[in-house]
């Protein structure tokens, strides 16, 4: 396991090197508008100078990115691979000390394999090596997550806290992160009780996660010299101003729709991101960390500006849950889901884009075939997850018999 864990290391640190980090780097479907490292750059050229980056209407990233590139971190092509494969790598130890934590155990042999399949998912590292910005916050999430397995409740509101900073559907997951801090990771799937603790003690962490949200704010706010940021940030997550194509469902629709008619559907694509939380929340208050899991897959296909690190991330996070497999239905349908929509995606938007020889409804139906395969994942994974409590049921029942 160890051979396979510095093979994948290897492998990715020769790709991240090779010219073809050149060549994804303005991918739409690696980077939006919000993460695109080309966009970002031009925003720190124009800091740098004295110019307000967020006048122009492109530069989208939180004024957190851009002090932190503009003042910490190098922008050198060379430095800046091997900057996010160390991303990477920190995503996939917080990945296996979720996994221990969870299993109650120190160390496992399952331990590398988790690993290797967070680094060598393509959904991860494919982001990675057009070096997008979603790549730092998919390593927040699971850091927010493996502190907030380890019952450490102040680091896992602030880095969940920077992460809804850096993109605001990131504040889905706040319910079941302040859950989980108030149970523990175990699986509890075969065994599904109401939750055990007071809801009320989850007042003091809300406090907490608003103090950590509202100094950050105040700290973009001073960087950026204004509030202008926000409209620029989140507002366009809202509002959908940039309509580059993406991976998502989103950006066709407001294409084709009237003026009139904007507001309207902007709002019905905004709540239907959000009424899942409730309940997913209550249903799977048993076990908050399968509930985070599922609400990552809902963001995932529903986000104003995806990229296919999202999808990456739902899918390695079913690594976590091996008490769900046998209870999965269709997993050899999905997987030739996700498969025909890999194969699509890029040809699609090439025909599109660089040869001309399509159109956008070329690429549009690629984009529906790869939310038919996230949405496929997702369900699946729902309906295991309370499929595994029937099937304890239903074996401890012939146990009796017996």
């Amino acid at each position: 396991m160890a051979f396979q864990l510095a093979f994948a290391v290897l492998l990715r640190l020769g790709l991240a090197l090779s010219p073809l980090r050149l060549i994804l780097k303005d991918d739409d479907l690696l980077s939006s508008p919000l993460t695109s490292h080309s966009r970002l750059r031009e925003g720190i050229y124009l800091f740098q100078h004295g110019i307000d980056p967020y006048s122009g209407g492109t530069f989208r990233h939180s004024p957190l990115f851009l002090s932190t590139f503009a003042t910490v971190l190098p922008s050198s092509g060379v430095v800046c691979a091997l900057l996010w494969l160390l991303v990477d790598a920190a995503g996939a130890w917080a990945l296996v000390q979720i996994w221990r934590a969870r299993s109650r155990l120190k160390s496992s042999r399952r331990d590398e394999v988790i690993a290797a399949t967070y680094l060598l998912n393509p959904y991860i590292f494919l982001p990675s090596l057009s070096l997008s910005t979603s790549t730092f916050e998919t390593t927040l999430h699971l850091i927010s997550l493996m502190f907030a397995s380890q019952g450490q409740a102040s680091p896992a509101l602030l880095i969940l806290a920077i992460s809804t900073n850096l993109s605001l559907p990131s504040l889905m997951l706040l319910p079941p992160t302040m859950l989980l801090l108030l149970t523990d990771p175990v699986s509890h799937l075969a065994s599904p009780k109401p939750f055990p603790a007071k809801l009320t003690k989850t007042l003091p962490l809300l406090v907490e996660f608003l103090a950590y949200f509202a100094v950050l704010v105040l700290a973009c706010s001073l960087v950026a010299g204004g509030w202008g940021w926000i409209e620029s940030t989140w507002g366009a997550g809202i509002l959908l101003p940039d309509l580059t194509p993406n991976p998502g469902l989103w950006w066709y629709f407001f294409t084709e729709m009237f003026d009139y008619f904007r507001p309207f559907f902007l709002m019905v694509f905004t709540m239907h991101l959000l009424i899942y939380v409730a309940p997913v929340c209550i249903k799977y208050q048993h076990d908050p960390l399968y509930a985070t899991f599922l609400l990552l897959g809902i963001i995932a296909i529903f986000k104003p500006y995806p990229t296919l690190s999202d999808p990456g991330l739902f899918l390695s996070l079913i690594a976590l849950f091996p008490e769900t497999y046998p209870h999965l239905r269709y997993p050899i349908v999905t997987t030739l889901l996700h498969l025909h929509a890999a194969l699509l995606l890029p040809l699609f938007h090439h025909l599109w884009l660089a040869t001309g020889t399509g159109n956008a409804n070329f690429f549009y139906a690629s984009t529906l075939v790869f939310g038919i395969a996230n949405g496929g994942a997702l369900l699946d994974c729902a309906w295991a997850g309370l499929r595994v409590a029937i099937g304890e049921a239903d074996e401890r029942w012939v146990v009796l018999q017996e």
